[in-house]
């Protein structure tokens, strides 16, 4: 390939940071009103006394650290669904030792596997 052209294998999307904007956009207030409502939660046993209480303490404590632990695994996603927009685009080498065969071999791996990790993203956000 002349030195002039861009090597496609290299090239950098300009719009990456689109997709992680959007789910940015649509999942900090879904978050915030989740913890919100999940905070407001205990009203619903003000009037509660005795042994009542007592298993409702319980039980919404085990469930808020449930709701704190699923919305710090959304946000660590979320973090990481920023990636790709802000790295550097990565180099790749196009002549391994085997060849062009196993380059390719490689490079269709990773065209393969990728579906499945964002399909796997989508999954742990959407939980």
């Amino acid at each position: 390939m002349p030195d002039d052209m861009p090597d496609p294998l290299n090239a950098r999307t300009p719009k990456a940071w689109i997709g992680p904007l959007v789910s940015t956009v649509a999942t900090l207030p879904a978050a915030g009103l989740t913890l919100f409502f999940g905070g407001l939660a205990p009203m619903a046993c003000d009037s509660c006394e005795g042994a009542q209480e007592d298993r409702f303490t319980r039980s919404f404590d085990s469930g808020w650290a449930v709701l704190c632990t699923g919305l710090l695994l959304a946000l660590a996603v979320l973090v990481a669904s920023w990636a790709p927009a802000v790295a550097p685009a990565a180099r790749r080498e196009t002549r391994v030792a085997g060849g062009d065969r196993a380059c390719r071999r490689v490079l269709l791996l990773h065209r393969v596997r990728g579906p499945h990790r964002l399909a796997l993203t989508q999954a742990v956000r959407g939980l």
